[in-house]
């Protein structure tokens, strides 16, 4: 047995805790199965090395967030913890890891908020800068510092870290996140800090409207270096009105609308220094992994348009900025537009970002210069250069910035088209998550949108840690949220519009997803007053029946059951939806009041709970179970939300099942109903119709947007249309997750990874034999260790391969079985014969003939068959057609696409014997 991967409130040897309890998770790993823990010891000592705590043998199994119950931390210290582990085999192993605290208490900062003075109003981002010496030898500093704006700092001309848009999007009225950096090894006899500041999010054009100064309009800085020498002394020097400030290179900076630096000879003006009046109450210690570049992709084509416009494509929609190797004339100004998609016509397509212009200026200096912009990002794939004549693709590199989490989770499987959509879901979600959860990252919006976060949590926390990335926003959410108001629909809250059902729900299904999925009973803790003072919002705003049937509603947003010159809110009776959640969110605040230990709530909410199922089921269900809204969404929720009466879920089922049938076998859901529509299906004995809906290619669907060339998921089923053309609503993102909360269905039934109980301290095994998907593949990193799910049925064998980490116990249900195997840790492999056949033919008729000829057979046969067709311009545009959408025009030619679709699947089966 070996411990391995410590972690202190989910951080390696963190620096800078505020916690006064912080909590310590371990993993364990071990050659023999059924591996239990049966007992830990925790010893922590500080850096002088007196002990602060030492737990003593506790038999206990828990290995994740065991608090810390020890002597009361001191500020500023660095302390070591280790750990002892006995198993059930009587095997021992240990694991140290240290963290090292910061601030408790923001009053004990001395800083003051500085500002800016210039002469003349300046759109050019201020640099302050501060010189100091050394009295001594330092042993240890520490730089804390934050900004109402976004910052970068530098010691020496060094950076102080990696960092980008620090301090991050909070609700600044209310909480202000600070950082903490260790710059000891940038430190010399003499030196100077200098940090530029710019607009961001504090300052900076935000919103539909492109506004600024949503927060205030002055920049400010909050620096203190704390500085400890060797003889034991320490020194704090912090912002104040000795500092300087003046201009630099940035000229402009904006989110939305890109930044311009000047490296030729920009005017420099000197400004002084003033103080406003700042809250310190309000800061808090960094809460979740900082935003960093984490991929750099270089430029894979140039593409001149047929309108003359030099481009380069990535090959890839991504988030971040665009770094230029470049040298050129002194003075020379380089432009660099971004852009999504080119329209059907190849031409640079920016209409997507809306408002926000997203261009970088660059002006030279005549050397060789690699230039990148600071306090920007944009969405796009393809960048459109302006002022450069000559020039490589590997001149430019993408650098991908998002929240630093960690991968967890990793889905494939033997359909490389359904591999091309998980590889959409992560890149969306990566492109989105940047500090906060955005619905997009081109646009002028890049709003924290409560409903597209919460439809997404699931399939998110199972494709990277997000433990303390809905912790931190989380705390945004409380602090907006209120009993009279309710809870916002974007958080940090810049449109205060307030109380939708499946938007605000987020303020109760979101910590339950990350109790579930970490085991982190701490997230319910801090955020029960703000889930059920949700509940206790709606049931304020219910009718005498309690039905909550008033104010505005998203209802089922974009779904395709209503014309769209209606409205976005599709088919289903909205205060269907609205009362449909108020069911669900008052069952999680049950569950989450008996796990808190509060009784009295339990019952008061339980007793809401039967009242306003009673009332939900008299109003949109018939005497014999027919729903009132009979829409795919409203069947959905009934089932899933398990709101129908149990005589009646059969008769739901029917009318789902048909309502798929009706739209041939197509799903017309929206928001509200695609994250639950195939495991309502897969959940009452109708699989075959979730794959069959699943794996639809032609519009809409999911692998729609995969043959028409998506690299992220889009905000529409029909985002670009099979002609090429575009969706003009004016609300059409090319990288939008909601939809790729299907994600959690791939993970949960057909790679078979569900949680018995929170953590997957017990999990369950239950992969359902999916047609068109012979072989799945499932690795997940939970906080016990690793479970690994592959499964195959193919050659008449079924094989199942299922890795259990030790601490934890599973159940696995093999496919075909009645039986369920309850295991401990270990490796588990399975093998028996089957009758089924998961395999399908490659091509039929929603391929389209970009599909038929990628085949090599495909052009001979053509040939053969029909000379010269493929030259006719019908065949040229309908090259990204289902064969079905071409043969409407020329019905004539069926006899001849079904005798070809026949022989290249045959080839394909022949092949694979």
């Amino acid at each position: 047995m070996r411990l391995f991967d410590f972690r202190t409130e989910y951080r390696e040897n963190p620096l800078g805790l505020a916690t006064k309890h912080p909590r310590f998770s371990w993993k364990i790993a071990s050659d023999e199965n059924d591996t239990v823990q049966t007992s830990y010891r925790i010893l922590v000592t500080d850096q002088r090395g007196r002990e602060t705590w030492n737990s003593g043998p506790v038999q206990s199994d828990q290995s994740i967030l065991v608090p810390y119950e020890g002597d009361p931390l001191e500020e500023e210290t660095i302390y070591r913890i280790q750990v002892f582990v006995s198993d059930n085999h009587g095997k021992e192993a240990s694991i140290e890891g240290s963290f090292e605290t910061g601030i408790f208490d923001a009053h004990h900062f001395v800083a003051k908020m500085i500002c800016p003075d210039f002469p003349s109003p300046q759109e050019a981002c201020p640099v302050f800068s501060h010189s100091f010496s050394l009295r001594q030898r330092v042993s240890r500093a520490r730089l804390y510092i934050t900004a109402h704006g976004v910052y970068e700092a530098a010691i020496n001309g060094s950076a102080v870290s990696d960092c980008r848009m620090a301090p991050g999007w909070t609700n600044y009225r209310k909480r202000l996140q600070y950082q903490i950096y260790d710059v000891t090894n940038l430190l010399g006899d003499t030196n100077q800090i200098q940090v530029t500041v710019a607009n961001g999010w504090y300052k900076g054009i935000l919103g539909f409207y492109c506004q600024p100064n949503q927060y205030g309009d002055q920049l400010g800085l909050f620096a203190e270096l704390h500085l400890q020498y060797e003889n034991g002394d320490k020194e704090v020097i912090a912002t104040d009105e000795n500092w300087t400030v003046r201009t630099g290179q940035i000229r402009c900076s904006e989110i939305y609308m890109g930044e311009t630096i000047d490296t030729d000879s920009p005017e420099i003006l000197e400004g002084s220094i003033s103080t406003k009046n700042f809250d310190s109450s309000v800061l808090t210690a960094q809460e979740d992994e900082p935003v960093r570049i984490t991929e750099r992709i270089v430029g894979i084509r140039k593409i001149t348009t047929p309108r003359a416009e030099s481009l380069i494509d990535f090959g890839q929609i991504v988030t971040g900025v665009v770094e230029l190797h470049v040298k050129a004339s002194r003075g020379q100004v380089i432009r660099l537009r971004h852009a999504e998609v080119l329209d059907k016509d190849g031409n640079f397509y920016p209409d997507t970002l809306r408002q926000a212009k997203s261009i970088d200026t660059f002006i030279c200096n005549g050397q060789e210069q690699v230039l990148r912009p600071h306090f920007t990002f944009h969405g796009f794939r393809y960048i459109c250069v302006e002022g450069l004549d000559h020039f490589e693709p590997d001149q430019f590199i993408a650098c991908v910035t998002h929240t630093d989490l960690e991968k967890t989770g990793d889905f494939r499987c033997s359909a490389p088209k359904v591999n091309q959509l998980q590889q959409n879901i992560s890149w969306s979600q990566r492109d989105n998550f940047l500090d906060i959860p955005t619905d997009c990252p081109q646009r002028d919006e890049r709003l924290g949108w409560t409903g597209d976060a919460q439809v997404f949590s699931w399939t998110a926390s199972f494709n990277r840690n997000t433990a303390l990335f809905y912790s931190k926003w989380m705390r945004d959410v409380a602090s907006e949220s209120s009993l009279e108001k309710g809870v916002p629909h974007v958080v940090p809250d810049i449109l205060q519009s307030y109380s939708a059902s499946a938007w605000s729900d987020v303020a109760v299904i979101l910590p339950w997803v990350v109790y579930q999925i970490y085991g982190d009973e701490g997230i319910l803790k801090e955020n029960w007053t703000c889930m059920h003072e949700w509940v206790d919002y709606i049931s304020n705003h219910c009718n005498d029946r309690g039905l909550w049937q008033t104010g505005f509603q998203y209802g089922d947003w974009l779904a395709l059951d209503k014309e769209e010159s209606a409205d976005r809110t599709g088919a289903t009776d909205p205060y269907f939806i609205a009362n449909a959640y108020f069911l669900y969110v008052t069952d999680l605040t049950i569950q989450t009041a008996d796990i808190l230990g509060h009784r009295d709530a339990g019952a008061k909410y339980r007793k809401l709970y039967q009242k306003t199922l009673l009332a939900f089921q008299d109003e949109y269900y018939s005497n014999t179970g027919r729903i009132v809204s009979e829409t795919q969404t409203a069947a959905v929720l009934s089932l899933y939300f398990n709101l129908a009466r149990s005589q009646d879920r059969d008769r739901v089922l029917r009318t789902l099942i048909s309502n798929i049938e009706r739209h041939k076998n197509h799903l017309s859901t929206g928001f509200v109903g695609t994250p639950y529509l195939c495991h309502a299906l897969s959940e009452n004995g109708a699989h075959d119709t979730a794959v069959s809906l699943f794996l639809k290619e032609d519009y809409p669907s999911w692998l729609y947007a995969v043959n028409m060339g998506a690299t992220t998921i889009w905000e529409r089923w029909n985002s670009i249309h099979p002609d090429g053309s575009f969706d003009e609503s004016g609300m059409n993102s090319l990288n939008h997750y909601a939809y790729g909360s299907i994600g959690d269905w791939l993970y949960r039934k057909v790679a078979g990874l569900s949680q018995i109980e929170p953590g997957y301290k017990s999990f369950l095994v239950r992969p359902m034999l999916t047609k068109g998907l012979e072989e799945t593949s499932l690795h997940f990193d939970s906080v016990y260790g690793p479970i690994v799910i592959e499964n195959s049925c193919k050659l008449g064998k079924i094989r199942l391969h299922v890795e259990v980490p030790p601490n934890t116990h599973a159940q696995i249900h093999l496919p075909e079985k009645e039986e369920i195997l309850k295991v401990g840790s270990g490796v588990y492999d399975y093998e028996y014969e089957t009758k089924t056949d998961l395999s399908i033919p490659r091509y039929s008729s929603d391929s389209t003939l970009a599909e038929l000829l990628a085949h090599p057979l495909a052009k001979e046969l053509f040939e053969q068959m029909a000379p010269g067709m493929l030259d006719g311009p019908m065949i040229q545009f309908a090259y990204q057609m289902s064969v079905t959408d071409m043969l409407g025009s020329a019905p004539e030619a069926r006899p001849l696409f079904e005798t070809i679709i026949e022989a290249l699947n045959r080839s394909d089966q022949e092949n694979q014997s």
